[in-house]
Order: structure tokens, then sequence, then C-alpha cells
């Protein structure tokens, strides 16, 4: 007959349950807080045409025109749908990670210095090779073409 457990052996299977119930209990609401959804630094920049300049050189720029502010997230990644997770969610500042399966993936911070200008600092693998971007922003104007990216 096995011996009957003592007062120290309950307690033991008591810590047991209840430190994991406290974890979940604990980080659910943090890990809803990294679920997509509203990105409060990307609602307040401006529709239209964006100059996108490397900090590091100065003489790479790329323009876009600019519907869904979401898309400066992924500047090494453009136009493929990844996974992303908010790390941080702010009125001046956003920080994601994201995953694009095969594709690579990164982290990104985008400030936000006025609705017409941010600073974004992006790093992560694409192709198979590791890049590192810092980016200045600007807004130039109205889009050229009728259709906004989305």
């Amino acid at each position: 007959m096995p011996p009957l457990p003592n007062r120290w052996t309950k307690h033991r299977m008591r810590t047991r349950i209840s430190l994991p119930l406290a974890g979940l209990l604990i980080g659910w609401p943090l890990a809803l807080s990294a679920q997509p959804g509203r990105m409060d630094a990307l609602a307040s920049l401006e529709r239209g045409e964006w100059e996108l300049r490397e900090r590091q050189d100065g003489t790479a720029t790329k323009r876009v025109c600019l519907g869904d502010p979401g898309q400066l997230l992924q500047p090494n990644h453009s136009g493929l749908q990844c996974k992303r997770f908010i790390l941080e969610n702010s009125a001046q500042q956003i920080a994601i990670s994201y995953d694009c399966g095969r594709s690579g993936q990164g982290r990104t911070t985008l400030r936000v210095e006025t609705s017409r200008l941010v600073q974004i600092d992006s790093q992560g693998v694409s192709g198979g090779s590791p890049f590192a971007l810092t980016i200045e922003g600007r807004r130039v104007g109205a889009c050229r073409s009728t259709a906004l990216a989305r």
C-alpha cells in the first residue's frame, strides 16, 4: 500500500497546479495586446505620396502612394501578407515583429514625428540574407495616380 500524502506533498501538488494557472491568468491580457488591431501611431499619418529615404547613405529613395500606412512597417517585405505581432503601440511610436514564412521576417519600429514625417528602423532576414534599414519617410504630396496603395 502506497504511503498517504503528507501536508508537504499536498502543498507541492497545489503549487504545481496553481502556478501555471496564475501564469495563464496574468499572461492572457498580454497575449491579447500582441494581436493585430488598431495601430495608434499609424492613425495620424496623412495619406498620399511619400518619399522613403535610407538614412545610411541618403541616396536610395523610393516613392510610394500610401493608402494603408501599415505598408511602412515592412519596408523590406512590402506587398507580402505577413503575420504581425504588435510589441509597442502608442500615439507616437509602434514596434512590431512580423513573419513572412519562407520570405523572411523582421522587426520594425516606426516613430511619428508629425503626420507627414516618420522615422523607421527595421531589421531582419529577407531571402536568406540579413538586412538593417534606417529610413526617413516624408509625405511629399498627393498621389499622382488615382488609386491609393492598399
